[in-house]
This record gives structure tokens, sequence and C-alpha cells, in this order.
């Protein structure tokens, strides 16, 4: 393991790996937000807090690998700004995308979103008087829907959730493609595939995070 982390092929493998499990959440989440449609997020949620271990493994590992992929992101990032020549540079400049570019501040906006989604959400001290844990549905749970559509109702709130998506759809559109490069699956053959799968995966989760606000900004999702 410490070979690994003083390895820079170790460490962008470290981040490859992490982004990976990291995307496998974020398809995960999207599907449990998707229950909003069809009137079962609150028991969604109720069954998650059922399962108390499930949901604690979950956050430590989630926790631990969005740690590493930030830490060594950033490594890598200083790593490649120092030793790269300004000639080298502009070639690369040349060659990547915009995604490719700003994957550090693509991901400082995820970094920040985190926070204030988990402040929302999870700790619910953002708009307390309809957060989940002080309001019951008819069947006395948790009302997570009301405290969902509430918050989007807002403008600012949805502006922020929408902008933040963004930076994710942008982050995946470069990010699961050079995972798969940098686990060794970079053939002249395997590479357009994978890219292609990478952007359609991007474009198709950015659609399914945004549906939501949009959605209640449109009057066309109501609480009950």
């Amino acid at each position: 393991m410490k070979e690994l982390i003083n390895s820079s092929v170790g460490r962008k493998m470290l981040v490859a790996v992490t982004g990976q499990f990291m995307v496998l959440f974020i398809i995960v989440h999207v599907l449990g937000n998707s229950t909003l449609f069809f009137g079962g997020l609150n028991a969604y949620a109720l069954k998650l807090h059922s399962l108390p271990l499930l949901v604690w493994i979950t956050r430590i590992l989630m926790g631990s690998a969005l740690a590493v992929h930030v830490i060594f992101s950033i490594q890598v990032t200083l790593e490649n700004w120092t030793s790269n020549p300004d000639s080298y540079a502009m070639t690369k400049y040349q060659r990547s995308t915009f995604a490719s570019r700003n994957m550090i501040w693509t991901g400082a906006v995820i970094g920040t979103f985190l926070v204030f989604h988990l402040l929302h959400f999870t700790f619910q001290v953002i708009n307390p008087a309809f957060a989940a844990s002080a309001n019951m549905d008819a069947l006395g749970r948790p009302d997570v829907t009301l405290m969902v559509i509430s918050g989007f109702q807002h403008f600012v709130s949805s502006f922020i959730y929408i902008a933040a998506m963004i930076a994710l759809a942008l982050h995946l559109f470069h990010g699961i493609q050079s995972s798969f490069q940098t686990l060794g699956i970079n053939s002249e053959r395997a590479m357009p595939y994978v890219t292609k799968a990478g952007s359609v995966a991007s474009i198709i989760l950015f659609l399914g995070y945004i549906a939501i606000p949009v959605i209640i900004l449109l009057g066309l999702l109501k609480g009950q």
C-alpha cells in the first residue's frame, strides 16, 4: 500500500478506483431519488433508516473513498502543474477538452455542494420548518417528500443544485473515461467505446438528477 501511495501511477490508480466506486453510488442514489415520481420516496427513506448498519457502512466507505479521491486528485493535479513545461502544457491544452482542463474546479464545486446538500437533506438544518424529522406523512413516516419539494420550490436552492449537477456532469464526462484509461483499458479499439459510454452515462445521470428540481420548479410535482 505504501508503494502504491508513493508512486505517481499508484496515486492515479487510487483516484480512478475511488472515482468508479463513487459513480456506482451516484447511480444508486439517483435511482433512489426517482422514487419521488411514484410517491415512494418516504417508503424508500424509511426502509433505508431501518437498515442502520448498511447506511453507516455505506457512509464510512463513501467518506473514505471521497477523502482518498480528493487528496490524491489534488496531489496528482499539482504534480502535473509543476512538472509540465510550458510548451508541453500548450500542446496538451490544444488536445484536451474543457471538462478535462477543469477537473480540479468542477471537483471543488461538487465538494462545496456536497456540504450544502448534507446540511439540507441529511442534517436538515436548512429550511428546518419542512425537515422530514419535523413532519410526518399520512402514514406516520418522516415526510422526506415534503422536505424535498419545499426545498426545490425555492429558486435559489434549485439553481444551486442544477449548477452542481452541471459540474458533476462535466466531471464525469472526463472522469469516467479517464479512470478506465488509467486502469489499462486504453487500446485504440476500446477507448472510443469507453469515451462514448462515459459521455452517455454523464448525460443520463445529469438529466436524472436535474429532473426533480426542474419538475418541481415548473409546478408539476407538489406536496400532499
